[in-house]
């Protein structure tokens, strides 16, 4: 709604953003809004980001943690632009939802390398991103007796992608950190995770 000229109406993806303003160029109406941060939890498949993001709700009303699974189950997902699809929605939920003051935290496994190249990154002040980590073998017990997945092809893509986040600092432009989780309750990643975002404001 933010994004929504209150003079003309205009519903177009067309805004520009300067600073902590939104420029319309339509009819050149300028309105201020809040330009908050915006962060991912991100990580392979079976990592416990999900367990973790339901922790971190335990622990704090500062933030509102979401599932980006929540556009993945309602939207297409077959080509490249249904991804970026999916993160334009994403951005334009959680630029409403900062309007309240409060930051958005996602979890989201894939699609990282989208995150700085769609329309509505431009409303956030940065995106930051950190990967939930743990070794093959504590990832392998975490799938198969976790969430009961015995698909070795999912098995291998998911330790493959665990192994770039702990080998790599980017995926595409997009920078982020690692939280090692291998020894860690959902409960320890969580207040783990907590500190990283509090650290980051």
């Amino acid at each position: 709604m933010i994004a929504i000229c209150p003079n003309c109406r205009s519903h177009e993806w067309n805004k520009l953003v300067k600073g902590s303003h939104i420029f319309c160029p339509e009819c050149g109406t300028e309105w201020q809004f809040k330009k908050e941060v915006l962060y991912v939890i991100t990580g392979c498949s079976g990592v416990g980001k999900t367990t973790t993001a339901q922790e971190l709700q335990k622990l704090t009303t500062d933030y509102v943690v979401l599932d980006a699974d929540l556009f993945y189950n309602i939207m297409p997902h077959e080509s490249e632009e249904d991804y970026f699809d999916q993160i334009e929605q994403i951005y334009s939920l959680s630029n409403d939802i900062s309007q309240c003051g409060k930051p958005v935290v996602w979890t989201m496994a894939g699609n990282i390398d989208k995150l700085l190249q769609v329309y509505h990154a431009q409303f956030f002040s940065e995106i930051r991103v950190l990967a939930l980590t743990c070794g093959e073998s504590a990832l392998r017990k975490r799938m198969t007796e976790g969430r009961g997945i015995m698909d070795e092809g999912w098995i291998q893509g998911s330790v493959a992608y665990n192994e770039y986040f702990r080998t790599h600092e980017k995926i595409g432009e997009v920078s982020f950190s690692t939280l090692d989780i291998d020894n860690k309750s959902p409960m320890e990643a969580a207040q783990s995770v907590l500190q990283w975002l509090d650290a980051k404001k």
